[in-house]
């Protein structure tokens, strides 16, 4: 069995191919029994991400695993395979690997280093463990990607401000609307990103601030900490009516901030002419594209921020190359394991068919030896271990070389007639 990863990313994917690709909590049950009735697929974890959805599996071989996992994409998704077939990537055993373990490090990222990665990465393999697709060689995959970003942060100084996203959003809004201090704003939703949202804004001497959520207990918790208003959606019309600028990042599968409601929101009295910055920071998106195309509004997304993100600087040369030290590192550390694992049933049925030929023979010969001293035959048991032994030591030091491949293996089990029992 071979490790296949498959994936899209904000590196070539749009942010509504990306949205559309997707799978919320909800879909991975569905989605989990689906990648457990493929044919080729062994093992699988799905990381969705707001910049990634990609799947790892433990397949038969390249060709059928690939194919297996583009068709449960778009049949988990309802998209024709054509449509994202220019931004699909694969990558295949130790580079499946070394891609892992660089994304869960930070390195992969659109803010390179930037945190909110690796607890994704954990919260994926604990769902796909939780449904029952994982075994052992994506578990130990899995952990060794979580023990690889834990590493990167503590050893390197490459970590991105978790407000990164927040804070270059906030720039662009400011730059539009002549500054944030005493400006109106209000936030959508009131999860992770909506309160370093808050926070920033306070920061930046925002005025009026107000919290809007589906749960207004919520709001509230975040409202009381910031020092905000707070209500339930029902007053998200009103509140947009009221602000300069909105701020959204809710979990919420479908369009939160409609491109009629902000119209309705900009005709009220005493609006007109006032200009509104509105920062989508969702994926899937919260607010609808064509709110871009109202009078008097800009709009900003995840794709929007891409440019400017890269461009502002990053962590010194030298740091990266820490970072992919640890990398290279780990990744090293799971092939051994991994190889370790796949030729123990091998050494394993070596030593036991050489224990065998050598506990027959000392019974065919036992009536030659009959006449033998306890001592003696003590002595005659050492010998042939001995010799057993002898024979059986280059062949395994050579299976143990990691230069020396799997078809050493595979010749060994040829040449001896052997069939290892993976479960020991």
């Amino acid at each position: 069995m071979s490790i296949l990863a498959l994936g899209v990313s904000y590196r070539r994917a749009s942010v509504e191919l990306l949205e559309r690709l997707a799978f919320s909590s909800d879909d991975l049950a569905k989605a989990y029994r689906h990648l457990g009735e493929l044919d080729s697929v062994r093992e699988g974890v799905i990381l969705s991400t707001c910049n990634r959805v990609e799947v790892y599996a433990e397949v038969g071989s390249y060709h059928a695993g690939f194919l297996e996992l583009k068709r449960f994409l778009a049949d988990s998704r309802e998209l024709d395979p054509d449509e994202f077939a220019e931004p699909l990537y694969s990558h295949y055993e130790e580079h499946a690997v070394e891609h892992l373990l660089g994304v869960a490090a930070g390195l992969d990222s659109m803010v390179l280093g930037e945190p909110q990665i690796l607890t994704q990465v954990r919260q994926a393999y604990r769902r796909a463990d939780a449904e029952g697709a994982v075994g052992a060689t994506l578990s130990a995959m899995f952990r060794g990607a979580i023990r690889t970003g834990r590493r990167v942060r503590a050893e390197t100084d490459i970590g991105a401000s978790p407000a990164a996203f927040v804070e270059a959003g906030a720039g662009m809004a400011g730059e539009v609307l002549s500054g944030l201090a005493r400006r109106s704003a209000v936030i959508v939703g009131a999860g992770g990103m909506a309160a370093l949202a808050a926070a920033h804004l306070r920061e930046r001497g925002i005025g009026r601030l107000q919290i809007v959520n589906r749960s207004p207990d919520r709001a509230e918790r975040l409202a009381a900490r910031s020092g905000a208003e707070h209500g339930g959606l029902d007053l998200l019309t009103v509140a947009v009516a009221q602000a300069d600028l909105v701020v959204s990042s809710t979990g919420a599968v479908g369009t939160v901030l409609p491109a009629e409601a902000v119209r309705e929101a900009l005709s009220a009295n005493g609006r007109v002419g006032r200009p509104l910055f509105v920062l989508d920071l969702a994926v899937p998106r919260d607010v609808d594209p064509a709110v871009a195309d109202v009078p008097g509004v800009t709009l900003a997304d995840i794709d929007d921020l891409r440019d400017l993100l890269a461009a502002r600087g990053t962590a010194p040369a030298e740091e990266i190359d820490r970072a992919g030290a640890i990398v290279a590192e780990e990744a090293g550390r799971f092939t051994a394991w991994r190889r370790a694992a796949r030729l123990a049933p091998v050494i394993r049925a070596l030593r036991d068919r050489g224990s065998r030929i050598r506990a027959a023979e000392l019974a065919r010969m036992s009536p030659r030896l009959a006449g033998l001293s306890d001592r003696e035959w003590e002595a005659v048991e050492a010998l042939t271990e001995g010799i057993v032994a002898k024979l059986l030591h280059h062949p395994i030091v050579r299976l143990k070389d990691a230069q020396a491949g799997d078809g050493l293996a595979k010749a060994v089990l040829d040449l001896f007639g052997l069939e290892p029992d993976p479960e020991g």
